[in-house]
Order: structure tokens, then sequence, then C-alpha cells
């Protein structure tokens, strides 16, 4: 990877790989803002903290689906840079501006607006990669832009609560549209693609394939549907990663101010213990890559989900009685260890019992269902956090967890 680099032909590339550092960094800085804010204006609140957060995964279910269509259209490049932009100025609108009123709703409505543009900047980021990046050399790229985002997770988490827990959510918010802006000049940086040249006919063209377009989307769309329904395990994996992602949605929120009360920290502590547990992701997915084909990819993700709620309800536990920094932090490790490889092994199944012509159509509705199930989820735990104790809730979240990996288990033994 480093040969990869210093080749003077992938530095466009470089530049790109840095602004998706900057800007990941960003991101998580910004949700360290965003948990900082809500600590501010309604202390120990998980509500308020989940319906602040289902304005960032709105916009998967009403932009996401039509971004890819008019991505494909668009310049990516000028897409990239134009996102990020827009991103930078509507984050310090909010520090500068609106966090200041006494509503909170016109938050929630730039909270909508910046991650609808990330659903643009998203599809546009993959799709120009093999713009810059020679065919030969897609899966070194694409094995860096994924390093990124693990790199992103652990210092964005880190520096970010460090940063909101000593300058408060304002400078959380300004540090990101630093990032934001950062990040959009070393894209427009890179090697420019050819620009278009439109006239009034290909303009009139455009419209009518675009509206033709719209038409092929939806189609597509039902055929899809139909296709998951008629195969058997694609549908069993989108059961799993339903039933995972609304564990996932039921402890988010919960834990973030169950780890505020618990250490007496807004942020610096969810930053701390968010370091063990991107390393633990990190390595549980290397490993997973290593040794993992040995085993069967239906073990590894029931495995991974008894482990995983049983890790749940322990930490919930014994950080209660505890309030020990390390042990939480050792135990956060060991969780994302062991619950690393169930998206891997979840996506090798997809990818080798599904068609090639239909496997966009089934990702995307993976995608979909995922974000539905962890968005309905964290709503309905939070709400609960407001009337039953924290610790109960993340305890029983953990125990569903265990069971459903040992029913799959049992069940899938059956089968065979």
């Amino acid at each position: 990877m480093i040969e990869f680099l210093k080749n003077r032909a992938n530095w466009p590339f470089l530049r790109f790989w840095l602004a998706q550092l900057v800007s990941q960094f960003g991101d998580r800085v910004y949700q360290m803002a965003l948990v900082g804010f809500i600590a501010a204006r309604s202390p120990g609140s998980s509500f308020e903290l989940a319906k602040l957060l289902s304005f960032t995964i709105i916009p998967v279910f009403l932009v996401g689906p039509i971004a890819g269509v008019y991505v494909d259209r668009w310049d990516r490049r000028r897409t990239l840079f134009v996102c990020d932009f827009i991103r930078g100025l509507l984050v310090l609108s909010v520090a500068f501006y609106f966090m200041g009123l006494s509503s909170i709703l016109p938050v929630y409505a730039l909270v909508f607006l910046i991650f609808s543009f990330s659903r643009f900047y998203v599809p546009a980021k993959m799709s120009f990669i093999p713009e810059i990046v020679n065919e030969n050399d897609l899966h070194i790229a694409n094995s860096l832009i994924t390093v990124t985002g693990m790199i992103a997770l652990v210092l964005g988490a880190l520096f970010g609560g460090i940063i909101v827990e000593h300058t408060g959510a304002k400078g959380g918010f300004i540090w990101d549209a630093v990032m934001f802006f950062c990040s959009g000049l070393l894209v427009f940086s890179a090697r420019r693609v050819p620009e278009l040249r439109l006239d009034a006919e290909k303009l009139a063209n455009a419209g009518r394939e675009m509206l033709k377009a719209h038409k092929t989307v939806w189609g597509e769309i039902t055929t899809g549907i139909t296709y998951i329904r008629g195969q058997k395990e694609i549908g069993f994996i989108f059961g799993m990663m339903s039933v995972l992602f609304a564990a996932v949605g039921a402890v988010y929120v919960v834990i973030i101010v169950f780890i505020q009360q618990t250490f007496g920290s807004v942020t610096r502590d969810l930053g701390f213990l968010a370091v063990p547990l991107g390393i633990g992701l990190f390595l549980g997915s290397m490993a997973y890559g290593r040794w993992g084909g040995k085993v069967s990819k239906w073990k590894i993700m029931f495995w991974s989900l008894i482990l995983g709620g049983a890790l749940v309800t322990a930490f919930a536990a014994i950080v209660h009685t505890t309030r020990n920094r390390m042990l939480a932090a050792a135990l956060t490790f060991i969780l994302g260890f062991v619950v690393g490889p169930i998206v891997i092994a979840a996506n090798t199944v997809i990818n080798t019992v599904c068609s090639k012509q239909m496997s966009g159509k089934v990702f995307s509705a993976l995608e979909f269902v995922m974000h539905l199930a962890f968005l309905l989820a964290m709503l309905a735990s939070a709400y609960a956090a407001e009337y039953v104790s924290r610790l109960w809730i993340l305890a029983v979240v953990g125990v569903i967890f265990l069971g459903v990996g040992l029913l799959g288990l049992f069940k899938h033994k059956e089968n065979q």
C-alpha cells in the first residue's frame, strides 16, 4: 500500500484518501457535538438524543434511493466538493446561530439537510475512485478507503470527545466545519475528470432519460423485493441483520446516557470507550478475514450474536457496579472483536447466493431494512428509558441478542 501511495501517478488518489480521512474524522466530531448539544439542553434524556439522531438516519429512506441515480449523471468530483462545502456552511450556521435559538426544531431541519447531502456524498465517493485509480489497483484503493473509516472512528471518537468536553458543542461544530472545508479543497485538488458540454438538445434528452430512470428505478425496486422474498437464505440474512441492527439501535442512545451518568462526563468517556471498541471491530474483522474461511459463516454469525449479547449484559452490570473505566474499556474491546465478523459474514453469504444482476438491489434493500430497524428500536428504547432503568434496558437487549443467536444456532443445526 505504501508503494501504491508513493507512486506519482496515484497522488490524486492520495489527496482524495486524505480528504476522506479528514471528512470522516469531522463526522465523528460532529456526532460528539450533537451528543454534547443535547446533554446541555436536556441532561440525561435518551429520548431527546434519539429524536435528534433520527434526523441523521431519515435521509437514508427519503434521499438515499434516488441519490445514486443523480450522482451517476453529475460530475463526481464536483459533487464531492459541493457536498463538503455546503455541509461546512450548514454546520457553521448551527454553531453560530441555530443552536442559540430557544426552539430545537431548526436544528432538526439543519441536521436533516446535512445528512441529506451525505447521501449524495457516499455514492459519489465510491464512484469517483475508478476515475483516479487504474483498474488493477482498485482493490488496494478500496482497502485504503475501508482503513480510513476505521482510523476516523478511533481518532474522531477520541479527540472529538475531548474537543466537545473542553470547548462545548459549539467548538465541535466549528471543528467539523473546518474539516469539511479542508476535505473539499483536497478533493478539488485531485485530477479533474473531463468537463461535460451540454447543448439544448442534450439537456432535453437528459430530462427525458431522467423521467425514464424514475420509472426504471421503481420497477427494479419491485423486482428486487420479489427476488428477495423468493431466496430463503437471503431472507434469513435480512431477518438476522434486522435483529442485529435493532439491538444496536436499542442500545445506542441508552448506552450513551448510561456512560455519561456512570462516569460523570458528557463526551470524554464516550470517546475513550469508542477507541477500544473501534480497535476491537478492526481486529475482529482482520481475524475473520485471516481465519474465517475455515469456519461456517452461519456459525460465525450466530456465535457472534451469542457472545455479543452476553457481553452487552455483562458490560451493563459490571460497569454499573464497579464504575471502572479500564474494565469498561476491556469489555468494549472484546465486544467489538466478537461482533466485528457478523456483517462481513452476512455480506459474504449474500455475495455467494445472490445473482450478480440482483446484488445491487439486494444490498440497497438490506441497507434500507437495517437502518429502519435501527431507527425504530432506537426511538422505542429511548422512550422506554424515560420510565425504566437504563441498566435493565441494556441487560434485556443483551439477553435478547444472546437468545436470537442460540435460536439461530439450533435452527441451523436442525436444517442441516
